[in-house]
C-alpha cells in the first residue's frame, strides 16, 4: 500500500582535490578546470586466451570473519550464513559490504562531524556532480534531428532559468535553492512534452510478442541506452540544461580517469575486491559514454587497458590465476565486475575487433557468468550463491543485476550457452527476492543507505531487460510497493542529510540515487525525477543521460506534502518538515518498526529520532561500527554479539533506555500519526500556516522488559517552528532519556533544561514535565556504560569523537516526560515561542495542542 498521510555520498578517494575553504558550513563547490588529456601508450591487447575450463577450486569458501586473515589465497574455511541463518554451508561476513579501509583501520561515523563548521576536502566538481551553475558544453561529433525541438513558454522559461538549484551545500551535499518565485518554471510536476518542449523520439524496434529474455534487439547498444537515444542526445544536450550539465560532468570525469593509472588490485579481508570492482565499473561507464559521443578510439583504448588489467593480463597482477580471480566467494565483487565488462562489450561493440570481442566475452564468462551458474547450482559445494536463497536485500539485487547485464551483453555471441542458461536463473530469482526488498509502503527493509545499493542493482537490471528484450518480466510490477520507494527516499532525506538509521554501507562509487530518474519515468512520478536531478550525485553517472525523461517539467516541491508516514509493520516511521527548499528548515523523523528482518543491518532503536534546524543536524545517528568486528553480523537474535557494540545497542540511539538494557528483538510496535496535509506551493519561499502541525506516535511497550506501558510521540508546534517530544511511561526499574548531538551542551543552572550550540546557532531543550524527580547529565564523547557486558574478544567500539550524549535520568515510576525543543530563529521574538498543554500521547490529535 502507498505511504499513508501526506503523501551521502562518498566519492572515490583517488579523485579528491583539496581546496582550502573558509570554516563555513555552506561553502559552495566550485568548478575546477581539468588539464587536456593525452592518449595512453599502446599496450598488448590480451585478456585471456580462448576459453579453457580451469581445474575445480578448493572445496571450501573463504572465511572473511577472521580479522587476521589478509591473504586472499589462504585455505578457506566454512562458516555460518552472514544474516544469521543456521545453515552451516553459508559464508560468514561474505554477505556484508565492508569499509574501504584495510581491516586494521577503524571506520568513523559520517554523522560524528555533521553540524560542525570545519575545513573540508572538496571533490573535483565534475566528479562529484556538485556544481550547479556551469553552463559550458562539449561539442559532440554525433548529430541528429531525432529529438523534439523545444517549444512553448514553459520550455523557454526552463531553458532560461537553467538548473533550478544554485549550488550544493558542502557540508551535507544537498542542493541549495534560490529564494524566488518563478511561476513559469516552478509548476506542477508533469511529463507533458508540450510543457517542457523536449522529448525522446520513439523507439523504432518492435519487441517480439510474447517477449523472451533470449530474444534481444538487433542493434547496439542493448543495455540501458539503445541507439535511438544516442542519436537524439546531441540535440537534447543543446536545449536541456540538466543534460547539458551532466554531459559536461561525465566528460570531465572520463578525463580524470583517463590520466590515472589503471585501478590497482587490492584485497580487503572483509570486503574482498568490491571497492575496486565498483571503481572499474565507474570508469568503464564514463569511457564508454565519451567514446560513443565522440567516436574517438582513444577512449575505447583506455577502457581496454582497464579491462586487460582486471583480466589479470596487465602489467600488474590482479588476483589469483584461477577461476576465482573476481572473488566469487564475495559475489558482489564478481557481479560488479561482470557489469563493467558487459557495459564495455555492449556500449563499445563497434570499437572492438573480433579478437577483442572474444577476449572480453571469454573473460566475462570465465570469471563472472560461469561463477554465477555455479552459484545457482552449487555444483562445486562452495555456496557462492547463498544470496539466492530468500535474501531480500541489496545483495540479491546487485548480484542478479550484474549477471543479467553480462548475459544480455553477450547473448547471441556466446557459443557456450552460459548467458542464456543464466537468464533462466537470475530473472525469476530477482522477482522473488530483489523485488521484495521494499515494504508495501516503499521503505527499503535494510536501511536508508542500503537503499542506494539495492535500487541501483534493481534499476540496472530492469532497465537492461526493458531495452534489450522489451520487457521487465514483472520485475517492476510484482511488488506494488516499489512504485513508492521514491517517496521513501524523498521523505527520509532532511536538510541535514538522511535519517540514517542502522548501518550505512561503504564507498558508493558507481552507486547513486539515479534510479529515482528511472522509477520516475517507469511509475509516472515526475516528482522523483525532479527531486533527483538537483542532487549532487546525478551528474556523475552516465545512467542519468538515459533514465532522465526530458519531457519532465515543473518543481518537485510544488504540491509536495511536507509530511510522509510509512506504516508497514516492519519499518513503521514518519518524517515532518517546514519546507522542502529551505536549507534552514525544521525537520524531524522518528521510527518504530520491528527489530528483526533487516538483513542484520539494523540497530535496537525503537523510538529513535533525528532533528534538523537552522541549517544543521542537532540530534543524529552514529552509523556503523567496524564491519570486521567479531560477531558484528552474527545474527539478530537477542543474545547476538552485534548488540554488544555501542552504536548498535539501545543506549547508542536517541530513545529511552530502561534498566540499562537493550530493547527486545521481539518488539512489535504499533504507530499512529496525523497531518494537516499542508503542501508547499511553487515558490521556494514558503512559510507554513501558523496552526500547521503533524505528529507521529508509537506504542513501544513490547520493546522493553520491566515496562508496563510506554507511548512515545513527537510533533511539530507553533507553525512548525518548535518540537515536542513526549514519553508516557510506567516502569518498575530506572530509565534514561538519551539523545546524541554534535553541539556543545550547557545544562541550565536550575537543572530543567539545556542549551545546545553549534557555531552561532542555538537550540533550547526544556523539560516541561515532570517538575522534578530527575537529573540531566552529559557525557563527551558518547561511550558505553560501565555496566555493559564486555565486547567479544578482539572487538572494539569506534570512538564517537565530538559527540555528546544528553541523559535525563529517572527512578522507577509513572511519568509523562515532555521535552520541548526550541530552535532560536533569528526572526522570532522570545514572546512568539509557545509552551504546549499537557496531553496524553494516546489523546493526541491535530488540534489537541492548540492554545
Amino acid at each position: 500500500m502507498p505511504p499513508v498521510g501526506a503523501i551521502s555520498l562518498t566519492p572515490p578517494l583517488e579523485l579528491f582535490t583539496l581546496l582550502l575553504l573558509p570554516a563555513c558550513p555552506r561553502a559552495l563547490v566550485l568548478l575546477v578546470s581539468l588539464p587536456p588529456s593525452t592518449p595512453p601508450t599502446s599496450a598488448a591487447r590480451l585478456l585471456v586466451p580462448p576459453f579453457v575450463r580451469r581445474p575445480p577450486p578448493p572445496p571450501m569458501a573463504h572465511n572473511y570473519s577472521s580479522t587476521q586473515q589478509s591473504n586472499p589465497f589462504a585455505t578457506p574455511q566454512p562458516s555460518p550464513h552472514p544474516y544469521g541463518s543456521t545453515n552451516p554451508n553459508f559464508n560468514d561476513s561474505t554477505g556484508l559490504v565492508a569499509p574501504l579501509q584495510a581491516h586494521s583501520k577503524k571506520r568513523f561515523s559520517r554523522w560524528v562531524l555533521i553540524g560542525i563548521p570545519v575545513l573540508i576536502a572538496i571533490i573535483l566538481a565534475a566528479v562529484l556532480g556538485g556544481v550547479l551553475g556551469s553552463r559550458a558544453h562539449h561539442n559532440s561529433s554525433v548529430s541528429s534531428n531525432a529529438a523534439a525541438q523545444p517549444t512553448g513558454a514553459a520550455a523557454s522559461a526552463q531553458e532560461q532559468i537553467g538548473l533550478f538549484a544554485t549550488g550544493t551545500d558542502s557540508l551535507y551535499m544537498l542542493p541549495l535553492y534560490p529564494s524566488t518565485t518563478n511561476t513559469a518554471a516552478f509548476t506542477t510536476p508533469t511529463f507533458e512534452p508540450q510543457a517542457s518542449g523536449l522529448s525522446w523520439p520513439t523507439d523504432s524496434w518492435t519487441p517480439p510478442s510474447p517477449p523472451s529474455p533470449t530474444q534481444v534487439r538487433p542493434d547496439r547498444p542493448r543495455l540501458i541506452a539503445p541507439s535511438y537515444k544516442w542519436q537524439a542526445l546531441p540535440e537534447l544536450i543543446q536545449h536541456e540544461p540538466y543534460m547539458k550539465y551532466w554531459n559536461d560532468s561525465i566528460f570531465a570525469n572520463a578525463t580524470v580517469y583517463y590520466n590515472e593509472p589503471v585501478v590497482a588490485y587490492y584485497y580487503d579481508s572483509g570486503n574482498g575486491i568490491l571497492d575496486i570492482a565498483r571503481q572499474i565499473k565507474m570508469r568503464i561507464k564514463a569511457f564508454s559514454y565519451v567514446y560513443r559521443m565522440t567516436n574517438d578510439t582513444k577512449w575505447s583504448e583506455r577502457a581496454f587497458l582497464e579491462l586487460q588489467n582486471a583480466a589479470g593480463n596487465g602489467t600488474n597482477s590482479f588476483g589469483p590465476d584461477t577461476s576465482e580471480r573476481w572473488n566469487p566467494t564475495h559475489f558482489l565483487d564478481t557481479a560488479e565486475m561482470s557489469a563493467a565488462f558487459a557495459i564495455a562489450y555492449d556500449w563499445m561493440y563497434d570499437a572492438w575487433n573480433s579478437t577483442e570481442k572474444e577476449q572480453i566475452m571469454w573473460t566475462m564468462i570465465e570469471y563472472g557468468l560461469t561463477a554465477g551458474v555455479v552459484g545457482y547450482t552449487n555444483s562445486n559445494g562452495l555456496y557462492y550463491g547463498w544470496w539466492t536463497d530468500e535474501v531480500q536485500g541489496n545483495w540479491n539485487c546487485v548480484c542478479n543485476s550484474g549477471l543479467t547485464m553480462g548475459a544480455l551483453a553477450i547473448l547471441d555471441d556466446d557459443p557456450t550457452g552460459t548467458a542464456a542458461q543464466l537468464l533462466g536463473y537470475t530473472i525469476p530469482n530477482a522477482i522473488l527476492n530483489c523485488a521484495e526488498a521494499v515494504s508495501s509502503d516503499g521503505t527499503w527493509q535494510e536501511t536508508p543507505n542500503y537503499w542506494y545499493f539495492g535500487v541501483t542493482g534493481h534499476a540496472e537490471m530492469a532497465s537492461s531487460l526493458v531495452t534489450a528484450t522489451g520487457s521487465d518480466f514483472d520485475l517492476l510490477s510484482t511488488n506494488p510497493g516499489f512504485q513508492y520507494t521514491g517517496l521513501f527516499h524523498m521523505h527520509v532525506t532532511g536538510p541535514g542529510t538522511m535519517f540514517e538509521w542502522g548501518d550505512s554501507g561503504v564507498q558508493t562509487y558507481s552507486t547513486t540515487a539515479n534510479p529515482m530518474l528511472f522509477y520516475g519515468d517507469q511509475y509516472n512520478h515526475p516528482e522523483y525525477m525532479l527531486f533527483q536531478r538537483d542532487q549532487h550525485d546525478a551528474a556523475s553517472d552516465p545512467w542519468s543521460m538515459f533514465w532522465y525523461n526530458p519531457a519532465v517539467s515543473g518543481a518537485f516541491w510544488d504540491g509536495m506534502p511536507l509530511d510522509g508516514f510509512f506504516n508497514n509493520h516492519t519499518d513503521g516511521w514518519g518524517s515532518m518538515r517546514s519546507s522542502w527548499t529551505d536549507e534552514d528548515a525544521l525537520f524531524i523523523a522518528m521510527k518504530a518498526g520491528t527489530l528483526q528482518g533487516h538483513q542484520t543491518h539494523n540497530d535496537l532503536d525503537c523510538g529513535d529520532f533525528v532533528l534538523d534546524a537552522l541549517g544543521t543536524r542537532w540530534i543524529g545517528e552514529l552509523g556503523d561500527e567496524n564491519y570486521l568486528d567479531p560477531g558484528y553480523f552474527s545474527n539478530d537474535t537477542q543474545d547476538s554479539e552485534r548488540w554488544l557494540y555501542y552504536r548498535k545497542r539501545t543506549e547508542g540511539q536517541n530513545t529511552i533506555l530502561v534498566n540499562r538494557a537493550n530493547q527486545l528483538v521481539t518488539a512489535q510496535p504499533t504507530i499512529d500519526y496525523g497531518t494537516d496535509n499542508v503542501t508547499q506551493g511553487s515558490s521556494t519561499v514558503f512559510t507554513p500556516p501558523g496552526n500547521s502541525t503533524a505528529f507521529f506516535t508509537a506504542d513501544l511497550a513490547s520493546a522493553y522488559e520491566n515496562v508496563t506501558s510506554f507511548h512515545r510521540g513527537i510533533r511539530m508546534l507553533n507553525g512548525r517552528r518548535q518540537v515536542l517530544l513526549q514519553d508516557d511511561i510506567t516502569t518498575n526499574t530506572p530509565f534514561m532519556w538519551r539523545v546524541h548531538t554534535n553541539a556543545s551542551v550547557t545544562v541550565d543552572s536550575d537543572g530543567q533544561g539545556a542549551t545546545l550550540q553549534i557555531g552561532n546557532e542555538k537550540v533550547l531543550l526544556q523539560v516541561l514535565s515532570p517538575a522534578n524527580g530527575y537529573n540531566i547529565t552529559t557525557q563527551t564523547p558518547a561511550a558505553r556504560l560501565d555496566t555493559d557486558p564486555p565486547l567479544p574478544p578482539g572487538g572494539e567500539d569506534l570512538p564517537n569523537t565530538g559527540v555528546t550524549v544528553i541523559m535525563i535520568n529517572f527512578e522507577p515510576g509513572t511519568y509523562s516526560l515532555q521535552v520541548l525543543f526550541s530552535p532560536q530563529w533569528a526572526e522570532m521574538a522570545a514572546n512568539e515561542y509557545v509552551t504546549p498543554p499537557s496531553v496524553p500521547v494516546t489523546s493526541w490529535t491535530l488540534t489537541s495542542h492548540n492554545s
